[in-house]
């Protein structure tokens, strides 16, 4: 009873968005020595489920893309922050403006967003906007790593005329793969299941 009724204080703090494996993990944090399958079925027992709905998924493009050069390989660890970003795009439905995009960048070593841009239009002055922001809250040294997907706002003369500018690498995923920018896609789903799905805004 008194695990069920912590259990049902950490989801009611999450506003109802963790699921099991979340709440598991900051019990064993708080010092509770118990497995994730006791809190899945403890949960059940209690009828406490999240409301997390399911990831919006755009239709595939079809163009065909020309393959760039992989140079974060998915090695995603890090020495220090400033070594490599991760950016990306993702969709954000308004009432008012339609559908609006977000570009964010992430720094691999904090998990931390170090710069983003939000705009109804996916143009590429919308990702070099999100970069500038990254590099001037940073100061990042030369050779730092950026990698993004093959997106034609990331492909685009002008954003790669500000990445040099910057002296940073560019990196990119290969065609239809999201694992190799695994980082910053789940930032943008759990973005998405935690809060946006539930939110209504109106521009």
């Amino acid at each position: 009873r008194k695990l069920t009724k912590e259990i049902e204080r950490i989801h009611v703090k999450s506003k109802a968005r963790y699921g099991a494996p979340k709440i598991h993990k900051m019990l064993v944090n708080n010092g509770c020595d118990l497995s994730l399958k006791r809190v899945q079925r403890l949960m059940k027992q209690a009828g406490i489920r999240s409301i997390t709905k399911k990831k919006y998924r755009p239709y595939p493009s079809k163009e065909k893309v020309i393959q760039l050069t992989n140079l974060l390989k998915r090695d995603f660890s890090t020495q220090t922050i400033n070594e490599k970003w991760v950016a990306d795009i993702t969709y954000i439905p308004t009432v008012k403006d339609g559908w609006c995009y977000l570009a964010s960048v992430l720094d691999l070593h904090s998990k931390k967003i170090v710069g983003y841009s939000f705009s109804r239009s996916m143009t590429s002055e919308l990702v070099i906007e999100a970069l500038q922001n990254a590099y001037t809250n940073q100061k990042p040294r030369k050779g730092l790593l950026l990698h993004t997907d093959l997106g034609s706002q990331y492909t685009s003369s002008e954003f790669t005329q500000h990445v040099h500018k910057y002296q940073m690498e560019q990196s990119f995923s290969q065609k239809g793969c999201p694992y190799d920018n695994a980082c910053i896609e789940s930032f943008h789903a759990i973005l998405k299941k935690e809060e946006v799905y539930h939110t209504q805004y109106l521009d």
